[in-house]
């Protein structure tokens, strides 16, 4: 491992995008803690500070902006916008004609997608910023006061400009990442924003076992919970199921043309993370709306039924998960032009018939692959609530959280394994030693 880091920075390219990449980073996490004019930062903290991360969708959507919207920060906004816009344009990419075409006419088609996808993200910025302003400016602390010194429509309308200004801001910098750093930017900015928070957490934790609040041997329990948990999260991710394939050859001219095996490769969690993202939405939007009704008993009685560790909460939450992974799995890949693609080029699954025999054996596959995967997924996701309450955890550990990060951090190593490996230098993931080229 040591010789794998060293190798590294042996690059002078590779090592170029490291430091490009951690540069931009720095800069996305200082902007987090410029402020939002006009926004007193205590009063939105002392109000969200009873709510857990992930505890209803403010806490969700803290998580994912890094805590930017607790500080009340000009980037309170994230990236959110865009990862909206972008899952929005992919599932209609299954539906309406016009982005499917757009999928299908290569480099110039992305391009117009991207350019769909930045119109839609300042559309659905604009939508955001008005909701989190309005809802900013109704907020009073327990004394009476405001969180916002003037509020009033000039408040609103310069909350909309800067929001928008830096979520726009930080789609130019993941774009900057992907194109001359190393990794997926946007990606890494949602990533980085995540485990910010895992050193204080880590720090609380210490502190509480050494006043007595946590006991030691429970500490070390919890360590290897996340250690176990963890490595199952990369062993799920990278699953796959291989199907095997056989193109029979042509001959065009004097050249021979295929003949050759592959496989296709189908993850076990084909949909990611966005399960989980949906089920979230989904389940704590009445719980959200129904937190602002204090008076009424019937609200009430919604919110503790719709509480994070509720038995009805987790019932709905885990079937909300799985449904959404076989429903976004159907969206993202469709087995019939799979089989239409594989005859076109004269491929063929050994032991079935093309067309629709071949699209029915995916389908099945996918089918029987994406049960397990999220459920697993699922159990990752209501983790962070039993740990809280039977551990006493003073941070938000699993659930959405978990998976981005892992996924992340393996994407981004395998690019630079990439690195590594063209170089024939020994890589992170490799067995056996390479003599590296001096």
């Amino acid at each position: 491992m040591l010789e794998s880091i060293s190798n590294i920075f042996r690059i002078p390219d590779l090592k170029k995008k490291i430091f490009f990449t951690a540069f931009l980073l720095i800069i996305y996490r200082l902007g987090s803690f410029i402020p939002l004019p006009g926004v007193d930062a205590s009063v939105l903290k002392s109000f969200l500070g009873s709510q857990t991360a992930g505890g209803n969708l403010f806490g969700m959507f803290d998580l994912f902006v890094g805590g930017n919207f607790e500080r009340a920060s000009i980037f309170a906004l994230g990236i959110m916008p865009y990862i909206t816009a972008s899952i929005v344009i992919q599932l209609l990419g299954g539906v309406i004609p016009y982005f499917e075409k757009l999928k299908k006419e290569g480099a110039e088609g992305q391009r117009k997608m991207n350019q769909i996808m930045r119109m839609g993200t300042v559309v659905i910025g604009v939508f955001n910023a008005l909701t989190i302003s309005l809802f900013v400016q109704s907020i009073t602390s327990s004394d009476g006061a405001s969180a916002v010194a003037a509020p009033g429509p000039l408040f609103i309308f310069s909350s909309i400009i800067t929001l928008v200004t830096g979520t726009m801001f930080i789609m130019w910098l993941g774009e900057q990442i992907t194109e001359k750093g190393i990794g997926n930017g946007i990606s890494l900015i949602i990533f980085a924003g995540i485990i910010a928070r895992y050193p204080k957490g880590f720090i609380d934790m210490f502190r509480m076992v050494q006043i007595g609040a946590m006991n030691i041997f429970t500490a070390i329990i919890v360590l290897i919970i996340m250690l176990l948990v963890t490595a199952a999260v990369i062993l799920i991710t990278e699953a796959t199921r291989k199907i095997p394939v056989q193109y029979a050859k042509r001959i065009i001219g004097r050249k021979v043309y295929g003949g050759q095996s592959t496989t296709i490769p189908l993850k076990v969690n084909t949909a990611g993370v966005i399960p989980i993202i949906f089920a979230q939405s989904v389940i704590m939007f009445p719980r959200t709306i129904a937190s602002f009704f204090r008076e009424s008993d019937f609200m009430n009685v919604l919110v503790s039924w719709l509480s994070p560790g509720a038995f009805l909460y987790t019932i709905v939450y885990v079937g909300l998960i799985v449904f959404f992974a076989y429903f976004y799995t159907a969206m993202v890949l469709n087995p019939v032009e799979m089989a239409e693609n594989m005859k076109k080029y004269g491929g063929f699954i050994p032991g079935r018939k093309p067309g629709k025999p071949t699209s029915d054996y995916i389908n099945n596959i996918l089918t029987r692959i994406t049960l397990p995967g999220a459920i697993f997924f699922a159990f990752v996701a209501v983790m962070p609530e039993f740990m809280s309450k039977y551990t006493n955890l003073p941070f938000y550990f699993g659930g959405t959280g978990l998976i981005i990060v892992v996924g992340v951090a393996l994407d981004t190593l395998t690019q630079i394994e990439s690195h590594l490996t063209m170089r024939h230098y020994q890589g992170f993931m490799k067995k056996g030693k390479l003599r590296g080229r001096r």
